[in-house]
C-alpha cells in the first residue's frame, strides 16, 4: 500500500537517483518548518523541487516550540504591529483551511492577582481587546476562536485549579491556536510537497552551496552528491549563517519544563504568569492532550548549544519554576519536573543593534536575503508565519528562474485536512483524528493484521504501535530516536521513552521485514509501575 505523499526509504532512493542526472528548479536546504514550507510553495507552483535535510525532518528548532499557533499578543506589547498582523492572518489560514485537524483552539487565562497594579491590568485588557480586533480583521470566526471574556475569581480557579485562590482577584480569558504536535505540522507540509512531486530527502548533509549548486554527503552510505538547481534556498535556521556569513543570526534558547497534569489539578485552560519588570513578557503554563503540562519559555542567547537538542541549564529550570510558583497554591519543585526540552530560535539581529541587547527584544520578523550568485536565504520569523516566509523566499526564486507563478498555499489544505463535518465522520478515536485527520482510519487499520500494533505503547499516553509503523511507512522515520522523539513526543519524558523503546525496535524490525508476522506483543509496563 503506497501513496504519492509518503516519504520513506523507497521514495528517498528514487529521489537520489533522479537528482544524479537531472537539474531541479529549486533546491531547498533544511527540513524544518521553513524548509518544508518552501518546498511546498515551490512545488505548488509547478516547479521541480529537491529538499535536503541532514538529519530527520523537524529535528531542529521546529520540533521544540511551545506548540502554539498564535496571533502574536506579545508583539502588540512591543508595538510590533506588522508581526502581530501577519501572525493573525497566518493563524486564520492554518485554523480555517490549511490544517484545522492539527490546530485547535486553546483558552488562555490571564489571572489578575490581588497584588496586580490596576494600571497594568487595564493595559493588559486593552492589549487583549486589540488582539481580538486583529482576529476579527483576519476574518477568524468566533466559532473558531471565541471572543475574550472577563472571569470571576471562582471561574479562574475552576479553569486553573493550581492557582492560589486567595491570591486571585479575577481574570481575563482569550483564545489562541495550539498545535498538538509541531513535528506533525512539519511532516504534513513535507508530505503535501511530496505529493506534488517534491523530492524530500533526509540524511543528506549539505557541506557547501552556491546560487545554483549544492554539495552534500549521503550520511547513510558516505557517498558524495552534487545537486544542480535553477535556484538554491538556504532554510537552515540557526545554521543559516554557516552558509551566509554576512548575516547576523542570533540563537535564542527557549526552554520548557514538562510536568504531569495531575500535579496542577488537570487544568482546563492555559494560563500566563507575568515576568516581573518585563511588561508584555510572560511564562506560559500550557496543558497538552498527552496528559502533561509544558511550562515555558525562556529567551536567552545561546552560542554553544547543539541546535538539534540544546542543553537545558539549571538556571532556566530555576527561572521558570521561580516565576510560575509566584501564583501557585502549592509550589512546584524540581522533583515535579519529569522532563525538559529547548529549541534555538534563529533571530536576525538588525543593523545597529547592540551586541549585548537581550534576545527577547529582537523582532520576530523574517528576512529573505537575495544576492545574485549566492543562495537565497530565508531566516527568522516563527512557526505560525512559516507559510508567508516560504512564499517570500519562493517569490525570489521564481524571479531568478524568470517564471511568473503566484503562490497557491494560502488556500491549500495539507494532507489529512478537512472540515469539521468530514473529520467528525472519520471512524477512528478522536485523539488519532486530531493527529492524522482523514488518514486516522488508515493508521488504525495497520493493526488489523498485527493486533499488538493497536496496543497503547505506554499507558496513559495514547500512542500506539500502529502510529510508529505509519511513521516508518509514510513519514520518513528510520530510527528509534525518530519514533520516540518526533513521530511521538515520548522522549520529552525520558521515563516514557525508555518504556517505549522495545516497541519501537519491534516496529522497525517489522517494517524492515526482519520480524515474523503474528508476533504477540506483551506490554512491559503499566500505570502502576510509573
Amino acid at each position: 500500500m503506497s501513496n504519492p505523499t509518503w516519504i520513506n526509504a523507497q521514495s528517498r532512493q528514487q529521489g537520489l537517483e533522479r537528482l544524479a542526472d537531472h537539474t531541479v528548479d529549486v533546491a531547498v536546504v533544511g527540513g524544518g518548518i521553513t524548509g518544508v514550507g518552501v518546498a511546498l510553495d515551490a512545488a505548488s507552483r509547478g516547479l521541480s523541487v529537491a529538499l535536503l535535510e541532514g538529519r530527520d525532518l523537524g529535528s531542529g528548532t521546529s520540533g521544540y516550540s511551545s506548540k502554539l499557533v498564535h496571533g502574536g499578543l506579545r508583539y502588540l506589547a512591543k508595538m510590533d504591529l506588522a508581526v502581530a498582523w501577519e501572525s493573525a492572518v497566518e493563524r486564520h489560514r492554518l485554523m480555517s483551511r490549511t490544517a484545522p485537524h492539527l490546530i485547535h483552539p486553546l483558552a488562555f487565562v490571564i489571572p489578575e492577582m490581588v497584588d496586580t497594579p490596576r494600571g497594568e491590568a487595564a493595559l493588559t485588557g486593552t492589549g487583549v481587546g486589540i488582539y481580538d480586533v486583529l482576529r476579527r480583521a483576519a476574518r477568524t470566526r468566533g466559532s473558531v476562536l471565541p471572543r475574550p471574556q472577563l472571569l470571576s475569581g471562582p471561574a479562574v480557579s475552576a479553569l486553573v485549579p493550581a492557582l492560589d485562590p486567595a491570591a486571585v482577584r479575577r481574570g481575563l480569558m482569550y483564545w489562541d491556536g495550539q498545535v498538538d504536535d509541531d513535528v506533525r505540522l512539519v511532516l504534513a507540509v513535507a508530505r503535501t510537497a511530496a505529493g506534488l512531486g517534491a523530492h524530500v530527502l533526509r540524511d543528506v548533509r549539505v557541506t557547501e552551496m552556491t546560487g545554483a549548486t549544492v554539495a552534500a554527503v549521503d550520511t547513510r552510505t558516505g557517498h558524495s552528491l552534487s545537486v544542480r538547481a535553477g535556484a538554491v534556498v538556504n532554510a537552515t535556521g540557526v545554521w543559516a549563517a554557516d552558509f551566509a556569513p554576512e548575516l547576523a543570526v542570533t540563537a535564542s534558547r527557549g526552554t520548557h519544563l514538562v510536568v504531569r497534569s495531575e500535579r496542577l489539578g488537570h487544568p482546563r485552560a492555559a494560563h500566563t504568569v507575568a515576568v516581573p519588570g518585563r511588561f508584555g513578557r510572560y511564562v506560559f503554563v500550557l496543558p497538552q492532550p498527552s496528559g502533561y503540562v509544558y511550562i515555558g519559555l525562556t529567551d536567552e542567547e545561546d552560542r554553544i548549544s547543539d541546535g538539534h537538542r540544546p542543553t537545558v541549564p539549571d538556571q532556566d529550570v530555576e527561572f521558570l519554576l521561580g516565576i510560575v510558583n509566584t501564583t501557585l497554591g502549592a509550589p512546584l519543585t524540581r522533583e515535579d519536573v519529569v522532563g525538559t526540552f529547548a529549541g534555538l530560535r534563529p533571530l536576525v539581529r538588525p543593523a545597529g543593534t547592540q551586541p549585548d541587547a537581550g534576545t527577547a527584544d529582537i523582532s520576530r520578523r523574517h528576512l529573505v536575503r537575495d544576492v545574485p550568485g549566492e543562495p537565497i536565504t530565508v531566516v527568522g520569523g516563527k512557526l505560525t508565519t512559516y507559510r508567508r516566509m516560504a512564499q517570500d523566499a519562493v517569490d525570489a526564486a521564481a524571479a531568478r528562474l524568470g517564471v511568473d507563478r503566484r503562490s497557491r498555499t494560502a488556500r491549500m489544505p495539507l494532507v489529512g485536512a478537512a472540515g469539521p463535518a468530514e473529520l467528525a465522520g472519520v471512524t477512528a478515536p478522536r485523539r488519532m483524528v486530531d493527529r492524522y485527520g482523514t488518514e486516522a482510519a488508515r493508521v488504525q487499520a495497520l493493526a488489523r493484521d498485527e493486533p499488538w500494533l493497536g496496543d497503547e505503547i505506554v499507558e496513559g499516553t495514547g500512542f500506539t504501535g500502529a502510529e510508529l509503523l505509519f511513521g516508518v511507512q509514510a513519514e520518513g522515520a528510520a530510527t528509534v530516536e525518530d519514533l520516540l522523539a518526533r513521530r511521538t513526543r515520548l522522549a520529552f519524558v525520558p521515563e516514557d521513552a525508555e518504556r517505549a523503546r522495545d516497541v519501537a525496535e519491534r516496529v522497525l524490525e517489522l517494517a524492515a521485514g526482519t520480524r515474523p508476522a503474528g508476533v504477540v506483543h506483551t506490554q512491559r509496563t503499566s500505570g502502576a509501575e510509573r
